[in-house]
């Protein structure tokens, strides 16, 4: 049976609290930031507000304004801020499962329906008449069966890789001590004296001429950098003959280090590349390796904090990162820290490509069940 999302349930938008319902007691405030988990700090509301703007543990919610997605709350009884739905199902018979699944599939394929040339967002009426399947409940509650089992092997995944991810870092702090305070007494330099340090060059403007563009020289930018991970193993724009002459090719094993936007994420190139003046290529001298300081630059935000307080987190430049302090430990200490790192980045490529297999599938089945 075919329906529209409007007859499956009501969707109550969240109420529009202002900076002055902020306080730091009551119950908390629900923003998409909170949904997506890019929350900076929870704000509270201890006052009263219609009760359906009362959210509990296991409610339904639809972020439909810059980031679209479907969630399920899970913590204390909270409110409900604007640009959220809240799920009252209470017009069709649906197993929740199914119908978060479906809404999943459903908001990732509402391109053409969702407005904004920046952030994307869904009218209420849009979202309303957008096509819902819904078949009898003995075939909602077996498609959901699947999608969940589908779904929990994709969390465990990737709780695998957070808790390797987490397992390199305190190998670091166990070998090494804390490198915000140097807890272990170790040697510095400055990272001037232990590697080169230069920006990348794009020196052209516009940087995005299309003369300089799709030849056969990689080029690599910062949001590639940061998020990458150890090493940067692909990219995804290049550079021609002309792109080149304004720029330079670093050598594979230079730690990018980005100074703009994304402060001071790092990653390894394993080709020859180029990079913008937004990104710093980093060789390292004989005394240091260049994965002990990638990792090193893992805990960076908070030495920038204490080094040098006054500079803006958005921005930081060649002088800033050459005067930084480095735990120097001694080289075999760095190289066996090393190793230790690479046979995790082995195991993490083996769930990653274990975790794309399930997503694959995932995205198959929600072809198969919902068009």
């Amino acid at each position: 049976m075919r329906a529209r999302l409007g007859d499956i349930a009501t969707y109550i938008n969240g109420y529009a609290f202002k900076p002055s319902d902020w306080s730091n007691e009551g119950r908390p405030i629900i923003r998409i930031q909170d949904l997506t988990g890019n929350s900076y700090q929870a704000n509270r509301f201890s006052g009263e507000v219609d009760k359906k703007y009362n959210v509990s543990d296991g409610d339904v919610l639809i972020s439909w304004s810059a980031s679209l997605g479907v969630y399920v709350w899970k913590g204390e009884d909270a409110v409900l801020n604007q640009h959220i739905f809240k799920v009252v199902f209470d017009k069709a018979e649906v197993n929740k499962s199914f119908f978060i699944h479906q809404v999943e599939n459903i908001l990732e394929n509402a391109g053409n329906e969702a407005h904004g040339a920046i952030m994307k967002h869904l009218t209420k009426s849009v979202f309303d008449a957008l096509p819902f399947y819904l078949p009898s409940m003995v075939e909602q509650n077996k498609i959901a069966e699947r999608l969940d089992m589908v779904s929990r092997l994709i969390a465990l995944k990737n709780d695998q890789l957070d808790f390797l991810d987490q397992l390199v870092k305190s190998r670091f702090v166990e070998m090494f001590g804390n490198p915000v305070h140097n807890s272990n007494g170790l040697p510095t330099k400055k990272l001037s004296e232990v590697g080169s340090l230069e920006r990348g060059r794009s020196q052209h403007r516009p940087r995005n001429a299309p003369e300089l563009l799709n030849g056969p020289y990689p080029l690599i930018q910062t949001g590639e950098v940061a998020s990458s991970g150890l090493y940067i193993k692909e990219y995804h724009n290049t550079y021609s003959e002309a792109g080149l002459q304004q720029s330079k090719m670093w050598q594979a094993g230079t730690l990018c280090i980005t100074i703009a936007a994304n402060i001071a994420q790092t990653s390894i190139l394993t080709f020859d590349a180029c990079f913008p003046d937004s990104v710093v290529g980093f060789i390292p001298y004989h005394d240091v390796d260049v994965i002990y300081m990638h990792y090193w630059f893992g805990f960076f935000q908070k030495i920038l904090e204490e080094q040098a307080p006054q500079v803006a987190q958005k921005n930081i430049n060649l002088k800033i990162l050459s005067e930084l302090d480095v735990m120097v430990p001694p080289l075999s200490f760095q190289s066996q820290f090393a190793s230790f790192v690479q046979a995790v980045d082995r195991e993490k490529e083996r769930v990653n490509e274990s975790l794309e297999e399930l997503e694959t599938l995932k995205k198959a089945l929600m072809q198969e069940y919902f068009g």
